[in-house]
């Protein structure tokens, strides 16, 4: 077409009208008159820019995985991280089975006693204020922790508390050369007075020097006036050996602890005392001896053997 007047003012009238259109068609909304026309052309053109979208997709698919692999590099070192964590509590899970096993067992010993305790965890361990063996928990006044309070753990005595901060407490253990807890043995009700010796077994000194005692017998605490420091009825040990008697007005035994001073975790310190003696109820059953298997030899006799079991001479 030839740049005419005709042409020039063909255009500038195709102009006006496709404005006028544009206008009643944003005035009219979904009552535009021109919306049949509208689906008309989407119908034509709607393939053609499903083609040319197929062919760009690619393309755009490429830049949206550029720009989302910075997410997905944070993602994966997320889960790295979470699976790092994952694996260090599971290497963690023989200790909290451990220590679940620990407190159940404390439980149930503060359950036969009838003790009110409160739970703690050891924190640390060594030299206190001039004691040898002590060690320190993580609970203190703030938790109703008091001076010459009893504490224990599922086998037994563990110690007293000597020192009490806000948050933690000290405890002197009962192995402690300056330890002195009062002993009941059970059964015959002898009493004595336990004194620790370090690594070695607790020296016990009963006020009987003709007691009978044997090795294997057990002791409890005897409890002190208003239960402080020591609630009676806690586990001891058990004899392990007996000195001879010297004719002296005492008796010494040694006595295995049934605490490892050297291994402790969970214990419980006694905020609140039985109302009763439990005497010898929270010591662990005996353990019951092996039967030994009788074994009965039947001899029968060959057909061939007389009755008085000598052979015949042959003839």
């Amino acid at each position: 077409m030839r740049d005419t007047r005709e042409s020039r003012l063909l255009l500038v009238l195709l102009i006006a009208v496709a404005f006028a259109l544009i206008t009643v068609d944003i005035r009219g909304g979904e009552d535009s008159p021109v919306g049949g026309a509208r689906q008309v052309a989407a119908t034509v053109f709607g393939p053609i820019e499903n083609g040319v979208a197929a062919g760009v997709d690619p393309v755009g698919n490429a830049v949206s995985a550029i720009r989302d692999s910075g997410e997905r590099h944070d993602r994966l070192a997320r889960l790295e991280k979470e699976n790092a964590t994952l694996k260090a509590s599971l290497g963690s899970g023989d200790r909290s089975r451990s220590r679940l096993k620990q407190l159940d067992t404390l439980l149930k010993l503060a359950g036969e006693g009838q003790y009110g305790i409160k739970g703690a965890q050891v924190i640390g361990i060594g030299a206190a204020q001039g004691f040898s063996w002590t060690v320190t928990l993580d609970v203190g006044a703030r938790d109703g922790i008091k001076r010459d309070m009893t504490v224990l753990n599922g086998d037994g005595l563990v110690g007293r508390v000597t020192t009490v901060g806000p948050g933690t407490a000290t405890v002197l253990l009962a192995n402690d050369p300056d330890f002195t807890v009062g002993t009941r043995m059970e059964g015959n009700d002898e009493l004595g007075f336990a004194s620790g010796q370090g690594d070695r077994a607790l020296r016990v000194e009963l006020l009987n020097g003709k007691a009978e005692v044997k090795k294997g017998d057990r002791l409890v605490t005897f409890g002190s006036q208003a239960d402080r420091p020591f609630v009676p009825g806690v586990p001891v040990g058990t004899v392990s050996r007996v000195d001879p008697s010297g004719g002296g007005l005492t008796r010494t035994l040694y006595v295995t602890p049934y605490v490892s001073f050297t291994n402790l975790d969970v214990v419980g310190v006694v905020v609140e005392a039985p109302k009763k003696d439990p005497r010898d109820t929270v010591l662990p059953k005996k353990p019951q001896p092996t039967p030994i298997p009788t074994v009965t030899v039947t001899v029968t006799p060959s057909p061939n053997t007389p009755a008085d079991g000598q052979q015949q001479e042959q003839q």
